[in-house]
C-alpha cells in the first residue's frame, strides 16, 4: 500500500468543546435522531453486561446503570422489544423496567407502538 493509502486508512479524531457537543446533541434530538446518538451504547453493551457486579458498586449510580443497560438492549436497526424481554435481558423486575421505559418514552428516547405495546429506540 502506498503511503497516501495508509494515511487514508488511519483514524481521524476530532475534538469538540462541551458547547459543540451540546449543539450536536440538541440538533440531533430536534431532528428525531436520538437512535443514532443512542446507538453508541451498543459499544458499551458488552462491558455493561459482562460486569453485573457494577450494579452493586456503591461508587456508581445503580439506577443510571440499570437505565443504560435497558437502552443498550435495543438494536440500532429500529427493531421492537417487549417489556418482558428487556426485563429478562437485564434481570430486573418487569414493573421496574416498565417505569423506566415509560420515562424513556416520555422524554423521547424510546417509542412505543400503541397497537403492539412494543418499544424501540426513538427514530
Amino acid at each position: 500500500m502506498t503511503e497516501a493509502g495508509e494515511q487514508l486508512r488511519q483514524s481521524v479524531m476530532i475534538e469538540l468543546s462541551p458547547a459543540q457537543v451540546d449543539r450536536v446533541v440538541l440538533s440531533a434530538s430536534r431532528n428525531g435522531n436520538m437512535a443514532v446518538l443512542l446507538s453508541g451504547l451498543h459499544g458499551a453493551r458488552e462491558e455493561l453486561f459482562a460486569a453485573p457486579a457494577q450494579l452493586d458498586d456503591s461508587r456508581l449510580s445503580r439506577s443510571l446503570l440499570a437505565g443504560l443497560l435497558m437502552l443498550a438492549c435495543f438494536p440500532p436497526d429500529g427493531s421492537y422489544l417487549a417489556n418482558a424481554e428487556v426485563a429478562r435481558i437485564v434481570q430486573i423486575h418487569p414493573s421496574t423496567v416498565h417505569r423506566y421505559m415509560s420515562t424513556f418514552v416520555a422524554v423521547g428516547l424510546l417509542e412505543r407502538d400503541p397497537r403492539t405495546r412494543l418499544y424501540r429506540l426513538a427514530q
